[in-house]
């Protein structure tokens, strides 16, 4: 287990947290989460954050690290969770890294080297004229590739990446990839449902989620001193719920919403994993099982 690292992955509502928690218990494993909104304390319901009872005992790391009044990045997570998987691998047991978060995934896999682009303010100020339409367009004009992935309503990410390129001269798709600063042995499993599976299986976490106390979970946001702008930063349910608080749309606008673009996301995650072609996609837990078995 000296250098190996598993990596499970799929689009959201795959069934990713109760795979690897399955896995880990078997194979004496440790889970460090590639999840950028699980980074974050108090976002627990709308996030999809697993439960102490779900963990089953087996350890997680990355989870509630963050403050979410300040914006956590991919650099940050890098750093944090290479070090968690050495030490993982240290104690003589097996990392399993799980998640969504494409780039969270790519960093730790690849070790690509990030861009040190320091904040534009001039180029952010005239940016921030424009509506989140404008702001993807010209994304999409600059870097095609990263616009299939990025949230197209999420004006803060929109801004940072036409920041990146402007400054690098050169598409985000096209980043430089450093040396690994590893030597991972690395199995990558992705979870593979259909189209009208993961549809059935978004709603019905929704409905869980909404029963769950998500609202008031983002209530409870509001009075822990985040801003209604960075709630909608937050995206999926945290932007819809914040838009319906405010009395911006009605409840059921809200959860219409919240499924549609969760499936939009579910699609957006499926173009950046297809960037890669040393994923195995495994339709059950049985093909998964022969993949970890042999890698181990």
């Amino acid at each position: 287990m000296q250098n190996k690292l598993i990596v499970i992955l799929g689009p959201t509502a795959s069934g990713k947290s109760s795979l690897a928690v399955k896995f880990a218990k078997k194979y004496n494993g440790e889970i460090v989460s590639a999840d950028s909104r699980q980074i974050y304390k108090w976002l627990d319901v709308g996030s999809g954050k697993i439960t102490k009872k779900e963990m089953q005992g087996v350890p997680h790391h990355l989870l509630s690290i963050a403050n979410p009044k300040r914006r956590f990045t991919v650099a940050q997570f890098q750093k944090i969770a290479l070090e968690k998987i050495k030490k993982i691998q240290n104690r003589g047991r097996l990392p399993f890294l799980v998640g969504g978060t494409g780039f969270y995934i790519q960093s730790v896999v690849d070790g690509i080297s990030l861009p040190k682009v320091k904040p534009n303010w001039k180029l952010r100020k005239n940016l921030e004229k424009k509506s989140v339409e404008q702001l993807f367009l010209m994304l999409k004009k600059l870097d095609r590739q990263r616009a299939k992935s990025i949230d197209p309503e999420n004006s803060r990410r929109l801004i940072r990446a036409i920041e990146i390129i402007k400054a690098t001269n050169k598409p985000i798709s096209k980043i430089v990839r450093s040396p690994r600063a590893h030597n991972f042995e690395i199995l990558q499993i992705g979870i593979l449902k259909s189209t009208k599976m993961l549809k059935r299986l978004i709603r019905k976490r929704l409905i869980k989620r909404l029963n769950g106390g998500m609202v008031t979970e983002v209530r409870r946001l509001r009075r822990h001193g985040l801003p209604w702008g960075r709630l909608e930063e937050l995206g999926l349910e945290y932007r819809y719920i914040a838009q319906y608080l405010q009395e911006k749309i009605t409840y059921q606008e809200m959860v219409a919403k919240i499924q549609l673009e969760s499936e939009h996301f579910a699609k957006r995650q499926m173009t950046w994993f297809k960037k890669d072609k040393i994923i195995y996609w495994v339709k059950n837990q049985k093909e998964a099982k022969k993949l970890v078995e042999k890698f181990i």
